[in-house]
C-alpha cells in the first residue's frame, strides 16, 4: 500500500480548472460505486470497465471522479480504497461537467468540473490517517446536503405512495443490519442485496435496501442502535410485496455516518435513551403497525418446526414468517378486561404507563384523551400435535379481526357473551399467520406475533397437515 507525503503541495478542489497542468489533490472518499463492465462499441464482443467515486477536501467542496479502462486496472484500482479512506490523486484530467447529464446518475456536486483518471498517467495513493490532519478526517461527518433538508421516516410513511420514485434525504438511526445475500442475475452476473432497518422518533422500523457492494460494506460497519446516518439522495419506493414504503441506495446516494449536526445529535440522544430503557427490544414493538402482505407468506410449519427454525436462525436475527394450523389452547378474554385491553400512544403506538398516563417512548405525556387509544393486548397459547407455543401476542386490529368485535364493542358484552365468544374460538383448528423471533427476555426465549387468525377450512388443514398441501415447508435438519 502506498502512502502520501504530507509535505506535498496539493491543489484545493475549489481551485481546479481544465488548464491546470499535472495537479495533485488530497481528500477523503465520501462515496463510491462498484466497478461495472459495459460492451465496448469500438471492439465488438469485449467490455470496458468503469467506476466512480466522490472526494472531498473542505466543508463546501467535493467532486466526482471517474475512471474507464481494462477490467484488471479498474478492479484493482476500485479495490484499493473504500469510503472513509483518505487518498491523493496525481495528474487527473479536469473536465467541465455537463451538469444535467452528470448528476442524473452521480451525486450532485458544487464543482463545475469532474475528474477523469487515466491508467497511463494518473496515480491514486492511500494516505495513512496519521499523516493527515483531523480537519480532513472530520469531513466524513459532514452531510453533503443541508442538514435540515431531510424527511423523517414518519413523514415518508405518512406521505405514502405520493413519494413513490422520489429521491430525497433521510436522517435516521440504524436499528438492524442484515447479512448480505448473494444471487445470480438472469444475464449470469453476480448480484448482492442487504437490508438495513432504520428508525427515528417518528417510526420504529423502516427498511433501506443496498444493492451494491460498496454500500453493503459500509452498512456492515454500522453498529445497530449506536449509529446515526444522513443518507442524501436515496430513492423512495412503495414495495407492493410488503405493502410498505422503502428506501434504496442508488448511484447518486452519499451516506454520512454519525453526522456532526444538531439534528443528528438530537436523534443520537433519542437513540441512547431508548437503548438504556430497552424500548426497542423486538418483543415490545407493536407488530400491529407492521403491514404485511399475507399472500407473500407461504411456508407452513408445525409448532416443533417453528422452535427448531428459531434456533437455526439465532445467528441471523431475521424474523420467521409462516403459517401454522393450530388450536388456541389458551384465550383468557373472559377475565378482568384491564388485563387484555391497554392504552397506547396515538403517536408511536407504544403502551402508555397506566398510572401516569405518560408515553415513556415519546418522552412526553399525552395531555388529553385524544392522545391515547385503547387496544387489545391478548396473550394466547397455540397448540398442535407437536407441542405448544406459549404467550403469543394477539393485539390491536389483528385481535379485533379474530374476535370479530372492536374494543368498544367488547366492553359492552356480558360475561356470558364473552365466555361464548371464547369457546367459539378455543380448541378449534385455526389457520394462523405469524411472525416469530428469538427474544432472550421472553419466558420461553421465543416471541410469536399473530398476523392473522381465522378458523381453518377442515379440508385445507387436513391436506397441509398430512403433507399433501402445495406449500408445505420442508425443514432441513
Amino acid at each position: 500500500m502506498a502512502y502520501c507525503i504530507s509535505a506535498q503541495n496539493f491543489v484545493a478542489l475549489s481551485d481546479l480548472h481544465p488548464n491546470l497542468a499535472r495537479p495533485s489533490i488530497i481528500g477523503v472518499i465520501i462515496g463510491k460505486t462498484d466497478a461495472k463492465g459495459f460492451p465496448d462499441r469500438r471492439n465488438i464482443g469485449s467490455e470496458r470497465f468503469t467506476f466512480s467515486f466522490t472526494i472531498r477536501d473542505s466543508p463546501t467542496y467535493f467532486i466526482n471522479v471517474h475512471s474507464w479502462g481494462r477490467e484488471e486496472y479498474i478492479r484493482s484500482l476500485s479495490e484499493s480504497f473504500r469510503v472513509g479512506d483518505c487518498v491523493t490523486i496525481e495528474n487527473p484530467l479536469v473536465q467541465t461537467k455537463e451538469t444535467e447529464k452528470e448528476e442524473k446518475f452521480n451525486p450532485p456536486t458544487p464543482s463545475c468540473y469532474k475528474l477523469l483518471l487515466s491508467e497511463n498517467h494518473s496515480v491514486v495513493k492511500i494516505c495513512s490517517p496519521y499523516e493527515v490532519g483531523t480537519q480532513l478526517l472530520s469531513l466524513l461527518h459532514l452531510p453533503v446536503k443541508d442538514p435540515q433538508d431531510f424527511y423523517s421516516l414518519g413523514d415518508i410513511v405518512a406521505n405514502g405512495q405520493s413519494l413513490d420514485g422520489r429521491i430525497i434525504n433521510v436522517l435516521a438511526a440504524v436499528k438492524f443490519v442484515g447479512e448480505p445475500k448473494y444471487f445470480i442475475t438472469s444475464d449470469k452476473r453476480k448480484g448482492q442485496r442487504c437490508e438495513v432497518k432504520l428508525y427515528d422518533e417518528t417510526e420504529l422500523s423502516f427498511p433501506m435496501i443496498c444493492w451494491d457492494n460498496e454500500s453493503i460494506q459500509l452498512a456492515q460497519s454500522w453498529m445497530p442502535r449506536d449509529t446515526v446516518i444522513f443518507a442524501s439522495d436515496v430513492r423512495i419506493n412503495f414495495d407492493k410485496f410488503r405493502n410498505c414504503m422503502t428506501a434504496t441506495v442508488i448511484s447518486k446516494t452519499i451516506i454520512t455516518t454519525n453526522p456532526d449536526t444538531p439534528e443528528a445529535n438530537n436523534l443520537f440522544s433519542f437513540v441512547k435513551e431508548t437503548a438504556e430503557l430497552g424500548l426497542l427490544d423486538a418483543e415490545i414493538e407493536d407488530q400491529s403497525k407492521e403491514s404485511i402482505n399475507l399472500q407473500s407468506i407461504v411456508d407452513i410449519y408445525t409448532v416443533e418446526q417453528v422452535k427448531i427454525k428459531a434456533v437455526q436462525n439465532q445467528e441471523k436475527p431475521e424474523p420467521i414468517y409462516g403459517i401454522i394450523y393450530a388450536y388456541l389452547s389458551t384465550l383468557n378474554i373472559d377475565n378482568n378486561a384491564s388485563k387484555i385491553i391497554r392504552n397506547r400512544c396515538s403517536r408511536c403506538r407504544y403502551l402508555v404507563n397506566e398510572m401516569s398516563n405518560i408515553c415513556t417512548f415519546c418522552s412526553d405525556g399525552p395531555s388529553d384523551t385524544n392522545s391515547v387509544f385503547t387496544s387489545f393486548d391478548v396473550l394466547v397459547d397455540l397448540t398442535d400435535h407437536t407441542g405448544t407455543l406459549y404467550s403469543c401476542n394477539l393485539s390491536d386490529s389483528i385481535a379485533e379481526e379474530t374476535l370479530s368485535c372492536t374494543v368498544q364493542e367488547f366492553l359492552t358484552l356480558t360475561e356470558g357473551q364473552k365466555t361464548a365468544l371464547k369457546w367459539h374460538l378455543l380448541l378449534e383448528r385455526s389457520k394462523i399467520y405469524f411472525k416469530g423471533f428469538l427474544s432472550p427476555s421472553s419466558r420461553t426465549g421465543l416471541r410469536v406475533n399473530l398476523l392473522s387468525c381465522k378458523l381453518a377450512d377442515p379440508v385445507e388443514a387436513s391436506q397441509n397437515l398430512s403433507g399433501k398441501g402445495k406449500k408445505i415447508h420442508c425443514m432441513s435438519f
